[in-house]
């Protein structure tokens, strides 16, 4: 928050922020720190201010660094202030009326309190605590040994005053607070103060705020670095249910040289406003800003004589871009794999980010936005997605590609939220996810990999249904990642979450379509139903629905149906069991019960708690297949059959005997089309095993050798494509699918591929 206007050294000005005052006050030229916790003449310098600007709810000093003390921490010197003004003015301290004609006999006294009062309480308020007590002490023990009458009463006089300075500043928050520390305590010593003011440092050219010390009471239970630059701790803080997420950014560890450099470096590329058609790319427009970030830094640096390597300067070229056409620490977190999720709530400014970690649940973290940082966000998503964002249109999803992570953003604004603008962040991982990866996870098993696996070359229409933060999204990418290579894949969705650009990059033939959000209007895209019927003109291909919302699923069940024996149809949604799948499609989305007869499987992925409620896992809680013969109601007709099914005592997905005794319709149809299954259910059956094992080879393999590169999509699809040749040339060599000799060629394929990897270490 730099300052708006130009101020003298130690001269202030109110800011507003949301709907809070915040004092911002110049501190360059200062003769003295802007740290209220070492320097008692910034602490009263501050109280007098404050006498100013009663409204004032934040204190910042802005220097080459800005020093920022909260609200708790305003309040305590607020309330030293108000006690000040109430002895300077009502009770008259400064005047001989108030011992009266005592001050004859002694003058001591007042000059005592004069001083306790119009000096020590602002620059020490805690010292003229200390000292106040003691001074009253000595007097009632001086009261106990005066003999005379006139000397007595004065004594009396005297003591009353010191025992209403006492009083008032005991009821403070700020003694309230130190009470326990006070033993030994002595005038001058600022140590203590430490324990309370605590300011939040950033650089001057960051309008976000870092909480940059760990919290004194929390108890360290986890740290990691995110790169070389940045590093994490995970604080468990007593009374708190939430641990708090502490990230420590390269921007927040920059000499004050570094941080001049960028403040320097921001002006001038302030003046260049990326245009809208520079946004359009803004992959190309990051790099364009920050090859001239990098020549700039260069040359300001040998101008200022300073010595920076190639290193530091793209370091600092990074955070510039980052904080000029980025999205700040936002960007930081997103790096983070183990994010999941990042909220933002209104008013901007007055509350941290949260996040939900993968290891430590829902967090809170050290890092608060501000309201400019929220405005310029929304802006640039504007910009981006080329949908709007105002009164008639408060709700904005899109999605946000940055350095190391994708992300689906949802923005909140005026009239919905009236507190402003509101952000719900979803991380997607950089790479797909795989269906060993799920396995290593725990979020299914080799039996259900391998079931899926079979399903997705048969060629079955299938939705993924569970609740919000699932793994719905994932877990169809891990669907198309089984899709061979050499079939074309269409995905439709109105915000880019699926993994197309990775797996276009690994060789897939595959083509996205962005439709429009269901909750905008008056966009120019073309809607999610109009997208589905344009893919069915587009020739023989699989086709992906990132989510099924809304009419859309009228046109996905006409896709089902024209395409479900020739190719995957797959979609996500909102479900937690396959019957609230129905009640979803056919009630709430008018899709004909006939036409839902065309879903032939409903996978459910949903969250499970803990006893204790702290905890929370995803899992493949079934997998269940919908059988054709049914006219009304298919959950009382029997319709839904499971083949797989969530044991939360053993926390596996067990088999059902639908499936173990061949009774699943789905799989008969698949293997009416092969000629070697026609008939043989246990040729079928090994064949699921094998794939099973095959996954589960794998993911031992990735273990045992500390390579889990091995499940990532890249190896994954390798390994997909190897083991569809490798059935090939035995069916062809040995006249049938040998799957013991299928399941040892490939392991042997297996072996020779680990140690080509270990030989590139």
């Amino acid at each position: 928050m730099p300052l708006k206007k130009k101020l003298a050294p130690g001269e202030f000005e109110v800011i507003q922020e949301g709907q809070q005052d915040i004092m911002v006050i110049n501190a360059i030229g200062l003769s003295y720190s802007p740290y209220l916790e070492e320097n008692g003449l910034a602490m009263a310098s501050v109280i007098d201010k404050l006498l100013q600007a009663p409204s004032v709810v934040r204190i910042m000093f802005s220097s080459t660094r800005n020093y920022q003390y909260d609200y708790d921490q305003t309040l305590m010197l607020k309330e030293i202030a108000n006690l000040y003004n109430h002895l300077m003015k009502q009770r008259k301290i400064l005047q001989f009326s108030v011992m009266g004609d005592c001050i004859r006999f002694f003058p001591n006294h007042l000059a005592n309190v004069r001083y306790l009062v119009t000096n020590l309480l602002k620059t020490d308020p805690i010292g003229a605590y200390v000292e106040v007590k003691r001074m009253i002490r000595e007097e009632n023990l001086d009261l106990e040994k005066e003999t005379n009458a006139k000397f007595k009463t004065c004594r009396t006089v005297y003591l009353n005053l010191l025992q209403d300075i006492f009083s008032a500043l005991d009821k403070t928050s700020l003694i309230g607070s130190l009470r326990s520390h006070l033993d030994g305590h002595r005038i001058g010593d600022r140590t203590i103060y430490r324990m309370v003011f605590r300011p939040i440092i950033t650089p001057n050219f960051l309008f976000t705020r870092l909480m940059a010390d760990p919290p004194l009471d929390g108890r360290e239970i986890d740290a990691y670095f995110i790169d070389e630059e940045t590093n994490v701790m995970i604080f468990d803080i007593p009374e708190d249910i939430k641990h708090q997420y502490h990230l420590v950014p390269p921007e927040f560890n920059l000499s004050e040289d570094e941080y001049e450099l960028l403040d320097l470096a921001r002006n001038v590329l302030a003046e260049h406003e990326p245009t809208t058609e520079e946004f359009t790319d803004p992959e190309k427009m990051r790099q364009t800003f920050y090859n001239i970030g990098k020549d700039m830094i260069a040359e300001l640096a040998q101008h200022k004589g300073m010595d920076l390597d190639y290193k530091d300067v793209e370091k600092l070229a990074r955070v510039l871009v980052r904080y000029t056409i980025g999205f700040g620490l936002v960007e930081v977190l997103l790096k983070d794999e183990k994010i999941q999720d990042i909220t933002i709530n209104g008013p901007i400014g007055a509350t941290p980010i949260f996040i939900v970690h993968q290891d430590h649940g829902e967090c809170v973290t050290n890092i608060i936005p501000s309201r400019e940082d929220g405005e310029g966000w929304a802006t640039k998503l504007r910009i981006l997605s080329g949908r709007p964002l105002d009164e008639a249109n408060p709700v904005l999803d899109t999605d946000l590609l940055v350095p190391g992570a994708r992300a689906r953003v949802a923005v909140i604004s005026n009239p919905l939220n009236p507190l402003g603008l509101g952000y719900a962040i979803r991380r997607h991982r950089d790479k797909p996810w795989t269906l060993p990866l799920f396995i290593n996870n725990k979020m299914m098993n080799p039996l259900a990999a391998g079931l899926l696996s079979f399903l997705i070359d048969g060629a079955r229409t299938m939705l993924v249904a569970g609740t919000r933060s699932s793994g719905k999204t994932s877990l169809l990418g891990g669907v198309m990642v089984e899709i061979m290579r050499k079939y074309r894949i269409i995905t439709i969705e109105d915000t880019l979450e699926l993994p197309t650009k990775s797996l276009r990059e690994l060789g897939y033939n595959i083509q996205p379509l962005k439709v429009r959000a269901a909750l905008s209007v008056g966009s120019s895209e073309m809607s999610a139903e109009e997208g589905i019927r344009t893919s069915l003109r587009m020739g023989d291909s699989s086709l992906i629905v990132g989510e099924v919302r809304s009419k859309e699923a009228l046109a996905l069940y006409e896709a089902m149906r024209v395409g479900a024996l020739a190719n995957v149809v797959a979609g996500t949604i909102h479900g937690g069991s396959p019957y609230a799948v129905f009640d979803r499609v056919v009630n709430d989305l008018g899709v004909p019960r006939t036409s839902f007869k065309a879903t032939d499987i409903i996978v459910v992925v949903n969250p499970v708690k803990s006893p204790n409620g702290l905890h929370k896992w995803r899992r493949v809680i079934s997998i269940t297949e919908i059988r054709k013969e049914w006219e009304k109601d298919p959950l009382r007709e029997g319709a839904f059959v499971d083949l797989m099914k969530y044991n939360v005592e053993t926390d596996q997905l067990e088999p059902t005997d639908a499936l173990i005794n061949g009774e699943s319709e789905i799989i008969k149809n698949v293997a009416g089309e092969v000629k070697d299954w026609v008939g043989d259910w246990d040729a079928v059956w090994n064949n699921i095993q094998l794939r099973a094992k095959i996954k589960e080879q794998l993911v031992k393999t990735a273990n045992e050798s500390n390579m889990l590169n091995l499940l990532e999509a890249d190896f994954v699809i390798k390994s997909n494509d190897e083991f569809h040749n490798i059935s090939n040339q035995v069916r062809e060599k040995k006249g049938y699918l040998d799957n013991d000799r299928i399941f040892f060629d490939w392991n042997e394929w297996l072996k020779k591929e680990v140690k080509k990897e270990s030989q590139k270490r």
